[in-house]
């Protein structure tokens, strides 16, 4: 099972080594893979257990190809090549096979709505680095039937 980690704090600047050790902390949640990404307010941290797509192209944090979204994903969307399919339809392209970056491209395209179409396990944090806002989600079965979060801009 991945592991994510994320700090927002809109009154410093968040540096990268906090976000590299938030990564390490979670080693034991996946091996397969590291990555951290700090910003201005900003920093995300993932250990990745590798399931579905298993290139570096799958890595993460994973940005969009605008560099507005920054994506740290756990869980499986089962549902994620119907939806895919469907954002295809409306124009979006995709680099790897993976459910993550399915995930990503639907935030970025019907927004916190999205969650609304998946179906399966999850949970993840979206950073908006043009509204500097995190929008977090967890899937319907977590154990607080409050699923999403959004901590507001700074």
């Amino acid at each position: 099972m991945c592991g994510l980690a994320g700090i927002v704090d809109f009154s410093a600047p968040v540096a990268e080594q906090d976000a590299i050790a938030m990564a390490r902390a979670l080693s034991h949640r996946g091996p397969d893979d590291s990555g951290a990404l700090a910003g201005p307010g900003f920093a995300l941290a993932h250990r990745r257990l590798a399931i579905i797509d298993l290139s570096r192209e799958a890595r993460q944090p994973m940005t969009d190809d605008t560099g507005r979204f920054v994506l740290v994903y756990n869980g499986e969307v089962y549902n994620y090549r119907e939806l895919r399919r469907q954002l295809e339809a409306e124009g979006a392209r995709f680099t790897t096979r993976s459910d993550t970056e399915v995930v990503l491209v639907a935030f970025r395209t019907w927004g916190p709505d999205c969650v609304a179409r998946f179906v399966g396990m999850w949970a993840f944090a979206v950073w908006d680095a043009v509204e500097r806002v995190l929008f977090c989600s967890r899937d319907r079965f977590a154990s607080n039937p409050s699923t999403t979060r959004t901590i507001g801009t700074g």
